[in-house]
């Protein structure tokens, strides 16, 4: 990547795990008949042939990692964990009222927060309830989020013994300066021990997610975690850039951007992560992700079948998403809504009507079909508009923005097709944003999305 280039396109841009964006949806939520209709319909259609998928959030932490951008609770009370729980449970017993036959669960991810802050019995009880009432899929995926500093073997038996194969460890860095500053305490040893108990365990795919731009990261000692990640060789590895929105989360105010990293130098730090990896045999999945050969997610990739929602990549092409828990959000394919962000406004929601969301949208044709090509390029690096059903306004509009990045040489176009260069990969962000008509349509008045690169 060419300092021309990183200068040209590290502009704000989503990351598009959905179409439209978060903050382009409706105003208003969906009502309830029309969200329940969405769900009800997609079901009915889909559960017997793709199952669905089922994102659990559990914000708890015991303390504040300083770069994170999720929604979290910290906190070190242990007995919310109870509380939370039935909270949960309460609210898929809503969604299998809907149902009317068992689901066919082909995907879980549970997700934070730190879902092993939980003891291990209490994920085990949690996830039981949550499967008596449906059927596993025979080729299921389930996966959780580990901390390697409180992840125990009982956590790896429970999730192991209820089905789950896959888990993906919280790096982010090894240098101790960086983890001072991000407020984290980890060391190469608890992940090591962490990865050898699984894979001895038997778990089948083992994600580590670091992460580039952190404050107070140099090229030499990041350059020395992605050497010990390469001793460890995880399955996957998501390399993540991070993302400082201080106005959005406060705890980023414990350093400012003179502690960053400055462009040129976050690009070497991209760049030499991305040429160990690929030296490695890792192969560039997507945005963001490498993989073995043999990883199933490499294999998809190769064959056409990757697919991406709120999780993030996948190879479940199911197409009922229910996420459940404070800030959650679900994907109905035509309709998104998301759960009350703090855990009281969550409890309260479930309290006082059938679903706990707080905002949603409702998908127009416009934004199906303009979701489609978001897809087609995040997760087979190309689309086509040759035919007349995959025509949309947004395509045409999109040209002038594509024709300019082909003289940059990140796609190639033909007549009705694109198709993303190898240097175009590191782009994906951009060449989606030339298809975004939300986004050129209503511009934002304060600034919500991270740098694209």
């Amino acid at each position: 990547m060419s300092p021309d280039l990183l200068q040209k396109y590290d502009i704000p841009a989503p990351r598009y795990t959905s179409y439209p964006t978060v903050p382009y949806w409706d105003k208003t939520p969906p009502e309830e008949s029309l969200w329940e209709n969405a769900v009800k319909n997609t079901f009915e259609a889909t559960n017997g042939r793709d199952g669905i998928s089922v994102y659990i959030h559990l914000p708890f932490c015991e303390r504040l990692c300083t770069y994170c951008g999720c929604n979290t609770r910290i906190t070190i009370n242990h007995a919310v964990e109870k509380v939370y729980m039935q909270a949960v449970l309460k609210e898929w017993r809503r969604y299998l009222a809907l149902f009317g036959e068992k689901p066919v669960i082909k995907e879980i991810h549970l997700g934070g927060g730190t879902p092993t802050f939980f003891s291990a019995a209490n994920l085990g009880e949690l996830l039981k309830s949550l499967l008596e009432d449906a059927r596993v899929a025979p080729d299921q995926h389930f996966s959780f989020e580990a901390h390697p500093g409180n992840t125990t073997p009982e956590h790896l038996q429970v999730l192991y013994d209820l089905g789950f194969r896959r888990i993906s460890i919280g790096v982010q860095d090894f240098d101790p300066v960086v983890l001072d500053i991000i407020n984290r305490f980890q060391t190469f040893e608890d992940v090591k021990n962490l990865t050898d108990l699984a894979r001895a365990m038997g778990y089948q795919s083992v994600n580590f997610d670091l992460i580039y731009g952190l404050p107070l990261q140099k090229y030499t000692s990041f350059m020395d975690t992605i050497r010990k990640v390469g001793e460890l060789r995880p399955d996957r590895i998501a390399l993540y850039s991070y993302a400082h929105v201080p106005w959005l989360k406060p705890g980023q105010r414990k350093f400012s951007e003179k502690d960053l990293p400055d462009p040129a130098e976050k690009l070497e730090l991209y760049s030499g992560a991305c040429a160990f990896f690929g030296a490695a045999g890792y192969v560039g999945v997507g945005l963001d992700h490498f993989a073995l050969p043999e990883d199933e997610l490499c294999l998809a990739a190769g064959k056409g079948e990757l697919h991406r929602n709120f999780m993030g990549y996948t190879v479940s092409h199911a197409k009922l998403l229910i996420g459940l828990g404070a800030s959650a959000i679900s994907d109905a394919g035509t309709a998104y809504v998301q759960n009350e962000k703090k855990v009281e406004d969550y409890y309260a929601a479930l309290n006082g009507r059938k679903f706990p969301y707080f905002k949603g949208h409702a998908l127009t044709a416009d934004d199906q079909m303009v979701r489609r090509h978001i897809l087609n390029i995040m997760c087979g690096l190309e689309t086509t508009w040759s035919d007349p059903a995959m025509q949309v306004q947004a395509v045409y509009d999109a040209l002038t923005y594509l024709e300019d990045m082909e003289k940059d040489g990140l796609v190639v176009l033909g007549p009705g097709k694109l198709k993303v260069t190898a240097a175009g990969q590191s782009f994906l962000r951009n060449i989606c944003l030339a298809f975004d008509e939300r986004y050129w349509s209503a511009k934002l008045e304060s600034a919500r999305f991270s740098q694209a690169i």
